[in-house]
């Protein structure tokens, strides 16, 4: 399957038109207060290529929160500061539970399966802040995010910061489930206020799909010639993402999409075509295990219109 980038534009225009001219399917995230507000009824779609033009449509650049999405962040972050050893505290398995399943985490001593389920999210940001206060490593993450992204507008939204806070006692057991083994370095309290602030970032689908740009070409930001990390690293951030990066559903958006993506319960999601393009969707209702249902569905489309599968066309 061939298409110029030329067809692209059109291509997004034309997934675009179709998914928002479907009837309702889904619900927002009402189990975090503040994310319930926001307008369900709106999408957009982003694709960075590797030379870095950018193509958008529909609601692209429309802020919203990243929420699960910042977990690649963090990984990078702990992959560039401790390599290989931080398999010492997550796995790289899929979960095949739900995200906030304290399940296997009783029958395996603590370790969480990987480290996009929360109670692996809540281990990176335990292990990335080194005994710092929580505030520190709340800069550091989004400046990272600010310097791949090449965008130091990028802010956190306190308000949704503060209604997780309030709402967290499930991400709060498995933080205390897990220091009761012993596995903890920092106090809990100040990992839980990390974790919630980076999960609060927001961002549009056209900063996310240029964050995600160092993914496409093998660790390399080409636009200033940085390796964010290395090639095998940046490989084993995708496969991970490939194998665990929508939860218990991601099998299916393997099966469905064919591309590396992570989802987060805002209604983003972010998805990479090694060596070609980054993408970045954005609409608010989730499906029953907590993905864009429309974001899934546009992203279908456009492998299948692209060819850009990583299974082939």
């Amino acid at each position: 399957m061939t298409f110029t980038v030329e067809d692209l534009q059109t291509i997004l225009d034309e997934i675009t038109s179709a998914v928002t001219a479907l009837p309702p399917e889904g619900k927002v995230a009402s189990y975090i207060p503040q994310l319930a507000e926001v307008d369900p009824n709106q999408f957009g779609i982003a694709v960075a290529l590797a030379d870095g033009q950018i193509f958008h449509a529909g609601d692209a650049q429309t802020l919203f929160s990243i929420q699960s999405i910042s977990k690649v962040f963090t990984t990078t972050i702990a992959l560039r500061k401790f390599g290989d050893d931080i398999w010492k505290r997550v796995g790289r398995e899929p979960s095949g539970d739900p995200f906030n399943s304290i399940v296997q985490l009783e029958m395996e001593s603590g370790k969480p399966r990987n480290p996009f389920i929360n109670a692996g999210a809540i281990t990176i940001a335990d292990t990335i802040m080194e005994g710092r206060s929580p505030d520190d490593l709340i800069e550091e993450i989004l400046q990272f995010i600010r310097e791949i992204a090449h965008d130091d507008s990028i802010q956190i939204d306190k308000k949704v910061a503060e209604s997780e806070l309030k709402t967290g006692d499930r991400n709060a057991s498995l933080a205390h489930f897990m220091a009761s083994f012993g596995l903890f370095e920092n106090a809990v309290d100040d990992v839980l206020w990390a974790y919630f602030n980076h999960c609060s970032i927001t961002m549009s689908c056209e900063q996310l799909a240029k964050a995600a740009l160092f993914l496409v070409s093998d660790g390399l930001d080409k636009s200033c010639g940085v390796n964010v990390v290395s090639e095998k690293r940046a490989r084993r951030i995708n496969s991970l993402m490939m194998m665990c990066g929508h939860y218990d559903g991601s099998g299916e958006f393997a099966f469905r999409v064919g591309l590396p993506g992570k989802s987060g319960v805002g209604g983003g999601i972010m998805a990479v075509v090694p060596g070609k393009a980054s993408i970045a969707v954005w609409s608010p209702r989730l499906d029953k295990v907590g993905n864009s249902h429309l974001g899934t569905l546009a992203l279908e489309m456009l492998t299948q219109r692209t060819g850009w599968s990583v299974f082939g066309h």
